[in-house]
């Protein structure tokens, strides 16, 4: 195939990949290989779901990458909660989906504080969320610590 497997990557914890891949010159805003976005919906995984996910996180990222000129936080996803609640869309009442928002700052993934960026950017990215997305009527932060959280949710 014309590449070398680099071995034991898997073992690796996300700090030390992420010097690995400074070391080859990737670009920081790569997206870090992980389990995937399923373990960011709780509970039953649905294709539908999975849609709302993806763009949640599109919207997201790209809110983060925008606005963050130098240091991001050192991981920032959203989490599909099984909890619905009672919004308004227009004029008409809905009973939507809830999006967590997760930034977590870090030096080795061992412990980690929350992420405490710009009320206007959790404004922005809670609109565009609700505007984009309609089955999304409401927008959680996660202001917990690693411990006793971990970084991931599930």
């Amino acid at each position: 195939m014309g590449f070398k497997l680099i071995e034991p990557l898997r073992d690796l914890y996300k700090d030390e990949v992420r010097e690995v891949s400074r070391y080859f010159g990737l670009p920081e805003v790569m997206p870090f290989p992980g389990p995937g976005l399923a373990i960011r919906i709780i509970g039953e995984v649905t294709e539908h779901k999975l849609q709302i996910l993806k763009q949640a996180t599109d919207i997201l990222e790209r809110s983060v990458n925008e606005r963050y000129s130098g240091e991001r936080p050192w991981q920032y996803f959203c989490v599909l909660l099984p909890v619905k609640t009672t919004g308004v869309h227009g004029d008409q009442r809905t009973y939507g989906e809830t999006i967590a928002i997760r930034m977590i700052d870090t030096l080795d993934g061992m412990t980690g504080t929350f992420s405490k960026p710009d009320w206007d950017l959790l404004s922005d990215i809670s609109v565009n969320i609700t505007d984009e997305i309609p089955e999304i009527n409401r927008v959680v932060y996660d202001i917990t610590d690693k411990p006793p959280a971990t970084i991931e949710w599930e």
